[in-house]
């Protein structure tokens, strides 16, 4: 080739690199990582959020709440995300203050692969502690059938299915498996992680939507955007006040009602078998991590952000099976992000 042709197609793509480059410089990236529960949201927003904002690219990996919460004390991120609340233990091996900033509500449901079923089943919370803890075996089981008359189970092993990495919704679920069965509390406990007597690990909620779908017989908890994006059928369950609830938005915002009177200054509330005649029991707000004290740039551009989130992203939640959070939440929630620091 002419060395003068090489010379101009070298001279171009270096343009182009140095031009990518410097487009590149231009944006403010912000880097975050944790839950799965609420990463179908949190990717619609930093999506929406870019195209009004192009100079601002946030980046997000859902690798379980467990995993936020390590990178965001090892700051190797901007931001966590949890749908649990960090506890004391945790919050002191940050090294300085930590805000949670609740985001939306969402439901952790009980999902099952039972093809000849047809009806959604109806479960309360000591039956799937049971389940779960290899004591019922058998979907036929009295104690199943009795809680669905009209219904008939096949005779299939029960074949748990439960999140394998540290993980915010584990948290959430067992937690209120543990209300619901003093039995469960004493011998597995509740936490992002715990020691499960029987069934298959599945990793995030998608992993374990996709064992649930593909293992007939199965048993599995997921976030209630999974199951109705892969169309899974959800069980209804029996809640505080005696009644079978079915997952939705509605339920969900029942939930999160009765904790409002007594809601704590740092948000850090449970809201599992809740009061609320039609509260929905396996309920949840989920979080951003944010350290209070910021550096300058990344700091006002994600304080933008969740204003942002407080307003104009709320109205996506209802779409992703969410539940906005309460409209006399949000002006306190606001003030709280008026604390933060940039340095």
């Amino acid at each position: 080739m002419n060395p003068a042709r090489i010379w101009l197609k070298a001279a171009v793509a270096l343009a182009f690199l140095t031009s990518v480059s410097a487009h590149a410089a231009d944006k403010t990236l912000i880097n975050g990582a944790g839950a799965t529960f609420p990463a179908p949201i949190y990717t619609k927003w930093f999506q929406d959020y870019n195209k009004t904002h192009p100079s601002i690219e946030i980046n997000y990996q859902a690798i379980g709440s467990g995993g936020g919460i390590k990178q965001l004390t090892e700051k190797t991120v901007d931001f966590g995300a949890s749908d649990a609340p960090m506890t004391d233990a945790e919050l002191a091996k940050v090294g300085g203050p930590v805000l949670h900033i609740p985001t939306v509500l969402g439901a952790v449901v009980i999902t099952y692969n039972l093809p000849t079923v047809k009806k959604a089943i109806k479960l309360d919370g000591e039956t799937i502690a049971e389940m779960f803890s290899g004591k019922i075996t058998k979907w036929n089981d009295p104690k199943i059938v009795a809680e669905n008359k009209g219904i008939t189970f096949p005779d299939t092993a029960i074949i748990p299915i439960y999140r394998a990495d540290s993980s915010g919704t584990t948290s959430v679920f067992t937690e209120y498996l543990g209300k619901a069965s003093p039995a469960w509390e004493k011998e597995v406990g509740h936490g992002k992680t715990v020691k499960w007597p029987t069934g298959v690990g599945g990793k995030g909620n998608e992993g374990v939507t996709g064992q649930v779908k593909n293992t007939p017989g199965a048993l599995g908890y997921v976030e209630l955007t999974y199951a109705t994006a892969e169309k899974l059928p959800m069980a209804d369950l029996k809640n505080k006040a005696g009644n079978f609830v079915t997952p939705s938005m509605k339920s969900v915002s029942e939930a999160a009602a009765g904790a409002l009177k007594t809601m704590p200054e740092d948000f850090r509330v449970s809201i599992t078998n809740s009061d609320g005649k039609q509260a929905y029991p396996i309920s949840a707000f989920t979080y951003l991590l944010i350290n209070k004290e910021m550096a300058g740039a990344k700091g006002k551009e994600l304080i933008n952000f969740l204003n942002w989130a407080m307003t104009d992203g709320q109205k996506s939640a209802p779409a992703l099976s969410y539940a906005a959070l309460p409209a006399s939440m949000v002006p306190k929630i606001k003030e709280k992000i008026k604390t933060i620091v940039t340095k």
